[in-house]
């Protein structure tokens, strides 16, 4: 059903938990939906961003970004944390490959 929308996206939405409360650990098959529709947005010419949404931490960070995520949510790895600008640093930190 998306592919036949895709030329009106600007964002496409991933949820990477089941919906519905936060602190979930990310599903790991997330990660082939996210590839899935990195190649159909760029079959489609689009240069939409992908949202993921769910269990994003320092951990999997890096592999989201890498199978094509633009935006992500990650809330509980920084409101969850004492400090949350170093949470934040450590995410930008392990987006980029630096480590957590």
């Amino acid at each position: 059903m998306l592919e036949e929308i895709l030329p009106n996206v600007d964002l496409v939405l991933i949820m990477s938990v089941n919906p519905g409360f936060g602190g979930q650990s990310f599903i790991p098959r997330s990660l082939g939906k996210i590839r899935a529709v990195r190649d159909m947005l760029a079959r489609a010419g689009s240069r939409a961003f992908i949202e993921v949404d769910g269990g994003v931490d320092a951990g999997n960070i890096r592999a989201v970004v890498e199978a094509g995520a633009s935006v992500v949510v990650a809330g509980n790895a920084v409101f969850g944390q004492p400090d949350a600008a170093a949470a934040v640093r450590a995410l930008r930190a392990a987006a980029n490959g630096q480590g957590a």
